[in-house]
């Protein structure tokens, strides 16, 4: 039977997708799935073979196959010259059969994440993987310079990771005000499926900490900063929609999104900790508090953010997503109105 474009490339997602989760004997569940013989499955998985996307292991079972590409830039030999010619000159020509929109947000994600260490790191070399399956596109970025969160600690005096962490989750951190706004890390890390920084032994993330990012942290000291970059490659997602989420219409980054666990290592419980959690909210009109993974949090703590800092910044709209019920009653609790 002989299917239509868009129909055979729904089918041959779909066994690409359970191929990449491990699934058991995909061919027969394919054909089930789409009500279609088994052998327009089989033929499906001979393409995809001869196309180098997957490989077959033993009869019924398969892998997808993978590319990895090293790169090694120095600053001596110009390669830190241009944030775009590593994106022009390496990434583009391994992305460039991809969609237009994944184009468009792998070329803001590593122009910008090059930017950061051209300006900001003091980096002799940067180091780059790029990690490519039929599913996904992962991209590792190092350098020898004198660490992210170093450089924040230095400049602005944070006591604590948490702290900068704190500061990266809000955006418009920067060591350089006057030549950056330090938008580029908090768009970057929201346009990717996983996003995470490397750097003086801590990592920084949106989401939770995986299993699989262990494969891509040195052993020992690192010197530096490592950044972790995976995006789909066929994902929907456009630059544009990530920047409308944060933006108003004249384009202005007036909200902005904290996700409570990826500052804290246990529940948030003082007042201290809410008013780090608070500083430079001013700069923002909305505020989006994601207490995801949060089973608890402090009188103390709730007070200064939903009564101290809500009556100190009435213009400021502060919004709560993903709150047990213990939190939410803790809210209702210190602010009853």
């Amino acid at each position: 039977m002989k299917f239509s474009k868009d129909k055979k490339e729904i089918i041959i997602s779909y066994i690409i997708e359970k191929i990449a989760e491990g699934r058991e004997e995909v061919p027969r569940h394919t054909a089930e799935e789409f009500g279609i013989n088994l052998n327009t499955v089989h033929l499906y998985i001979t393409e995809l073979i001869e196309q180098g996307k997957i490989e077959r292991v033993k009869r019924g079972e398969y892998r997808l196959s993978r590319e990895k590409y090293d790169f090694h830039f120095t600053k001596a030999d110009g390669d830190l010259d241009d944030d775009m010619f590593i994106m022009n000159e390496k990434i583009y020509p391994l992305v460039e059969g991809f969609p237009v929109n994944v184009q468009n947000i792998w070329s803001y994600a590593v122009s910008e994440m090059i930017n950061n260490v051209i300006d900001h790191s003091e980096a002799e070399n940067v180091y780059m993987s790029v990690i490519q399956n039929a599913r996904e596109t992962t991209v590792i970025i190092r350098d020898d310079g004198m660490g992210i969160f170093n450089k924040l600690k230095e400049h602005y005096g944070f006591r604590s990771f948490s702290d900068i962490a704190a500061e990266l989750s809000k955006g418009k951190l920067t060591t350089d005000a006057a030549n950056h706004s330090g938008e580029g890390l908090f768009f970057t890390s929201r346009m990717m499926d996983a996003f995470f920084v490397y750097s003086d032994g801590h990592y920084y993330s949106r989401d939770q900490y995986s299993n699989e990012w262990e494969n891509y942290i040195p052993d020992g000291e690192m010197k530096g900063t490592l950044v972790y970059l995976s995006l789909s490659n066929d994902t929907r997602r456009t630059a544009k929609d990530v920047f409308d989420i944060y933006t108003d219409d004249d384009g202005g980054f007036r909200r902005t999104e904290i996700r409570i666990s990826t500052v804290f290592d246990k529940a948030p419980v003082s007042r201290s900790q809410a008013k780090r959690l608070c500083n430079r909210l001013e700069e923002f009109g909305e505020v989006t508090l994601d207490f995801a993974d949060v089973s608890w949090a402090g009188q103390g703590f709730i007070h200064q953010i939903f009564v101290v800092f809500a009556g100190q910044h009435p213009d400021i709209k502060l919004i709560t997503v993903n709150a047990t019920p213990d939190v939410q009653a803790m809210i209702r609790h210190v602010n009853p109105d």
